[in-house]
């Protein structure tokens, strides 16, 4: 059975790294105590990881970061539970292709492992990556991500400002173009907002709502705490 939670951002205004979160992570978690971090979507691993570990290790955690070379795929398949964090997500899916870790993680991941992400790593929880707001700094092999839920998301999603003078391509007109080429829902969430999964059943926390996205159709907003189940049926 799945279990995911996916946070939009991994620091949300006014608080610091992962404080919004932190509960939610523990009530996720239950008594597991270890988390495999994935540092991959920034270029300097090691200060990402010891970031991460400094503020998990407050919350009574132990942290083991992921590694690139032959001892990964044993650190996938020994994990309690894993955290994917933010960056860019060509970079994060490049490195797994590279390292064949990818193909292991969602196993273990539609296993029942507890994945953990935010920004850049719950891009890779989709189908493909193609709703990253990211630039493609690196080629990965293909857009195809993990496919833990069945439907796309838009981290950091941005409302389109009425007062702002810019005339450029807001986020729903981009999501409204990927849609043109691609019939798959897409959850625009908000920062402070993440999605936690139990199997079939998807749910939306935090203090900000979703703006849900289909081809054909107006966009709907939903509140916290809103149900997402219908969105996990394809």
């Amino acid at each position: 059975m799945r279990r995911l939670l996916l946070f939009s951002n991994s620091s949300d205004h006014g608080r610091g790294y992962l404080d919004h979160g932190i509960d939610a992570i523990r009530e996720l978690l239950g008594g597991r105590s270890r988390i495999l971090f994935v540092p991959f979507a920034l270029a300097d691993r090691e200060a990402y990881a010891e970031r991460f570990r400094g503020r998990l290790g407050e919350a009574g955690f132990e942290v083991e970061a992921l590694t690139a070379d032959g001892r990964g795929r044993r650190q996938v398949e020994n994990a309690d539970a894993v955290f994917v964090g933010g960056g860019n997500t060509f970079r994060l899916l490049k490195t797994l292709q590279d390292a064949q870790l990818l193909a292991p993680l969602g196993a273990r991941a539609r296993a029942g492992l507890p994945y953990l992400g935010a920004s850049a790593g719950i891009n890779l929880a989709c189908p493909t990556v193609r709703t990253t707001n990211d630039m493609p700094i690196v080629e990965p092999h293909g857009f195809d991500a993990l496919g833990l839920v069945p439907f796309q998301i838009n981290p950091h999603y941005l409302d389109p400002d009425p007062g702002s003078i810019h005339m450029g391509e807001t986020r729903e007109l981009r999501i409204v173009e990927f849609l043109e080429e691609n019939d798959c829902a897409v959850v625009g969430l908000r920062e402070g907002a993440w999605i936690r999964v139990e199997g079939e059943r998807a749910a939306l926390g935090g203090r900000t709502g979703v703006r849900i996205f289909r081809r054909g159709m107006e966009p709907e907003e939903r509140p916290p705490g809103a149900s997402l189940d219908d969105l996990m049926g394809g």
